[in-house]
């Protein structure tokens, strides 16, 4: 049997191709793919041939957002049968290294994350028909979960856990004013989040009207483009800033500015999104006594999503704007790069 894949060969040199299917080892399982989302990063190594100093230095299949259904099972896996509707994660920590024995999985000296390019040989991705994986990275899906939804367990993972990071910060969300720079998925799930753990206002900003109209459909009370209404949030800065917490998600020096003038004395900002050196205006953000705190991946955090997702929790469906099938794969990424018509894009397949 021969399986598609989406291999990236290059700099804008995305090919279809054809490979054998693969065969369980011992704890692993086979996954038929379902859906499998496009997130920043592989964009970045489409467009860009890289991220960074991280660049693909040989043939790589790409993605790292997926969930299927169990077809095989390899020796000794147990808990999961032929079936099971599984949501994958793409976190394969060490296990030995100081961060792993401190339970910071997600700080792994060693870590083996699926769809990068960071260590060579590259870590093979997920989009593909048929997938073999280590049956402990499965989280199983309820039945009643679309596929598309079930897809979507890694980028709310991500946001997770910036939430595990604002609560041990800022408290309980109930009641609290929220603001959510950037309407791309991952700020598009942070607002969905925050509608979720009870924040009595949730702004979102953004660039585009199309992503902003997402954000609302998943939980925001207002929504701003700051590119046609730059003193949009000018109100917000009033007597020392207005919101209790923020979630900075656009990876924008401007945002993060904002952000810092409208967060309220003593208030909590999580740096979701990920910039290169960029200016901070630290008198304010001193002055303020702001809590600025960095976010990264994922531990626990994914069977927490996947929870969520199983419980129809969050309002998930509006995030996924588009799905093309596999075989048209170089589609989706040029639609990907569209912010101003795109903000979840995926792949399925058969």
């Amino acid at each position: 049997m021969t399986v598609r894949i989406a291999r990236l060969h290059g700099q804008k040199d995305l090919r279809v191709e054809t490979a054998e299917a693969p065969v369980p080892a011992t704890g692993e399982v086979i996954v038929a793919i379902g859906a499998g989302g496009i997130c920043g990063s592989d964009i970045h190594y489409f467009s860009d041939g890289g991220i960074g100093t991280i660049r693909v230095r040989e043939p790589i299949i790409i993605g790292h957002e997926a969930a299927g259904t169990v077809v095989a099972t390899g020796e000794g896996v147990t808990g999961l049968a032929i079936g099971t509707r599984v949501a994958i994660n793409p976190s394969h920590p060490c296990g030995r290294c100081k961060f792993c024995d401190a339970g910071a999985h997600q700080h792994c000296m060693n870590m083996r994350f699926k769809g990068s390019a960071m260590f060579m040989p590259h870590e093979q991705g997920f989009f593909r028909d048929r997938l073999a994986i280590g049956a402990a990275q499965c989280f199983a899906v309820a039945d009643d979960v679309p596929m598309a939804e079930a897809a979507l367990a890694e980028p709310l993972a991500v946001c997770r856990r910036a939430f595990t990071r604002a609560m041990a910060a800022a408290g309980d969300l109930a009641g609290m004013r929220v603001l959510v720079t950037g309407a791309g998925p991952i700020g598009a799930l942070c607002v969905a989040l925050a509608k979720y753990y009870g924040a009595s206002e949730i702004v979102v900003t953004d660039l585009q009207d199309a992503t902003l109209e997402v954000a609302r459909k998943v939980g925001a009370t207002r929504a701003i483009n700051t590119r046609t209404n730059p003193e949009g949030l000018a109100e917000y800065e009033a007597d020392k800033g207005q919101f209790d917490l923020c979630f900075e998600c656009s990876a924008a020096g401007p945002a993060l500015r904002s952000a810092i003038a409208c967060t309220r004395p003593l208030g909590t900002i999580v740096q979701v999104g990920v910039m290169g050196d960029t200016p901070v205006p630290f008198n304010m953000l001193v002055a303020k006594e702001l809590n600025l705190i960095g976010t990264h991946r994922f531990d626990a955090e994914f069977g927490q999503a996947v929870d969520l997702i199983n419980a129809r929790a969050l309002t998930l469906a509006p995030i996924v704007t588009h799905s093309l099938p596999i075989e048209q794969a170089n589609a989706a990424m040029d639609l990907a790069l569209d912010r101003g018509l795109a903000v979840k894009v995926q792949l399925t397949f058969d």
